[in-house]
Protein backbone atom coordinates (compact mmCIF):
# COMPACT_ATOMS: atom_id res chain seq x y z
CA UNK A 1 0.00 0.00 0.00
CA UNK A 2 1.37 3.35 -0.41
CA UNK A 3 0.91 6.86 0.78
CA UNK A 4 -1.23 9.16 -1.09
CA UNK A 5 -0.63 12.88 -0.56
CA UNK A 6 -2.31 15.38 -1.52
CA UNK A 7 -0.63 19.40 -1.68
CA UNK A 8 -2.58 22.25 0.25
CA UNK A 9 -3.31 23.44 -4.21
CA UNK A 10 -5.23 20.05 -4.76
CA UNK A 11 -6.94 20.40 -1.46
CA UNK A 12 -8.26 23.77 -2.36
CA UNK A 13 -9.02 22.41 -5.78
CA UNK A 14 -10.21 19.40 -4.44
CA UNK A 15 -12.84 21.42 -2.19
CA UNK A 16 -14.28 23.44 -5.41
CA UNK A 17 -15.33 20.25 -7.32
CA UNK A 18 -18.88 19.60 -7.69
CA UNK A 19 -19.94 17.51 -5.03
CA UNK A 20 -20.37 14.19 -7.50
CA UNK A 21 -17.14 14.72 -8.70
CA UNK A 22 -15.61 14.84 -5.31
CA UNK A 23 -16.79 11.21 -4.63
CA UNK A 24 -15.48 9.83 -8.15
CA UNK A 25 -12.19 11.76 -6.88
CA UNK A 26 -12.12 9.64 -3.81
CA UNK A 27 -12.46 6.48 -5.50
CA UNK A 28 -9.17 7.89 -7.74
CA UNK A 29 -7.85 8.45 -3.96
CA UNK A 30 -8.64 4.56 -3.24
CA UNK A 31 -7.32 3.27 -6.73
CA UNK A 32 -3.76 4.91 -6.25
CA UNK A 33 -2.93 3.40 -2.88
CA UNK A 34 -2.33 -0.11 -5.17
CA UNK A 35 0.00 1.56 -7.29
CA UNK A 36 1.44 0.51 -9.38
CA UNK A 37 -1.58 -1.89 -10.21
CA UNK A 38 -3.53 0.94 -11.07
CA UNK A 39 -5.27 1.06 -14.62
CA UNK A 40 -5.93 4.02 -16.52
CA UNK A 41 -2.92 5.98 -15.56
CA UNK A 42 -1.19 7.90 -18.48
CA UNK A 43 2.56 9.38 -18.32
CA UNK A 44 2.44 12.82 -18.77
CA UNK A 45 5.24 14.30 -21.78
CA UNK A 46 7.12 17.60 -22.27
CA UNK A 47 6.87 20.02 -19.46
CA UNK A 48 5.27 17.65 -17.74
CA UNK A 49 7.48 14.82 -18.06
CA UNK A 50 7.78 12.97 -14.31
CA UNK A 51 4.41 13.28 -13.94
CA UNK A 52 0.91 10.76 -14.50
CA UNK A 53 -2.84 11.65 -14.82
CA UNK A 54 -5.78 9.81 -14.01
CA UNK A 55 -8.99 10.20 -15.15
CA UNK A 56 -13.15 10.10 -14.79
CA UNK A 57 -15.05 11.58 -17.02
CA UNK A 58 -13.91 15.19 -18.09
CA UNK A 59 -11.90 15.61 -14.70
CA UNK A 60 -8.17 14.51 -14.07
CA UNK A 61 -5.78 13.79 -11.42
CA UNK A 62 -2.40 14.90 -12.00
CA UNK A 63 0.23 13.14 -9.58
CA UNK A 64 3.85 12.63 -9.33
CA UNK A 65 5.93 9.83 -7.57
CA UNK A 66 8.02 10.89 -5.00
CA UNK A 67 10.43 8.60 -2.16
CA UNK A 68 7.51 5.64 -2.38
CA UNK A 69 4.70 8.11 -2.07
CA UNK A 70 2.35 9.49 -4.64
CA UNK A 71 1.97 13.35 -4.48
CA UNK A 72 -1.16 14.69 -6.53
CA UNK A 73 -0.44 18.19 -6.85
CA UNK A 74 -3.38 19.38 -9.87
CA UNK A 75 -6.72 17.82 -10.03
CA UNK A 76 -9.86 19.25 -12.20
CA UNK A 77 -11.33 19.81 -15.23
CA UNK A 78 -9.09 18.69 -17.99
CA UNK A 79 -8.98 22.10 -20.10
CA UNK A 80 -7.31 23.38 -16.88
CA UNK A 81 -5.52 20.65 -14.70
CA UNK A 82 -2.61 20.53 -17.41
CA UNK A 83 -1.66 23.98 -17.45
CA UNK A 84 1.41 25.41 -15.57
Amino acid sequence: MVLVILTAEATEQFARLPTPIQGRMRKLFIRLESWPDVSGVKPLSGALTGCFRLRTGDYRLRFRLMAGSIVIDRMGHRKDVYDD
